[in-house]
């Protein structure tokens, strides 16, 4: 604190120490409630951070969905041109069966993979329509 000034009497140097503890009570008030407003809107943007990572997070399962579904078509149909569909049999699960050059039976899954079939996997079709024929 700055030294008083000698020709000020003891009442003037008293009010005047009293003035500047009050602003400065005020500062820390001020800078406290300036912290408080900073670490609650820190606190909401972490929060706004977290819904928005679900967000992202759920349009990419459906991207990778739509990745897979488009990898599954476009393996059939390359199988379709390359290899023989086995006609009037079908996979474990309804899939059709293809038979490569080299006299394999396989399935494309949902993610576009082949999938080697074992005789026994192989089943007649069903009829699916209901009519018998």
């Amino acid at each position: 604190m700055p030294a008083m000034a000698p020709f000020l009497d003891i009442q003037e140097q008293t009010s005047i120490k009293t003035k500047v503890m009050d602003n400065t009570k005020k500062w820390r008030g001020l800078l406290f409630a300036a912290a408080l407003t900073l670490s609650g809107v820190l606190t909401g943007v972490s929060a706004s951070a977290q819904g928005i990572d679900s967000t992202v997070q759920k349009a990419g399962h459906k991207i990778e969905k739509a990745g897979h579904k488009a990898a599954s078509t476009a393996s059939k149909g390359a199988s379709a041109v390359a290899d023989k569909v086995y006609k009037g049999k079908e996979g474990p699960n309804g899939e059709t069966v293809y038979i490569d050059k080299k006299d394999r039976k396989y399935y494309i899954d949902e993610k576009g993979k082949k999938v080697r079939l074992k005789e026994e996997e192989i089943r007649d079709k069903t009829d699916t329509d209901g009519d018998g024929k």
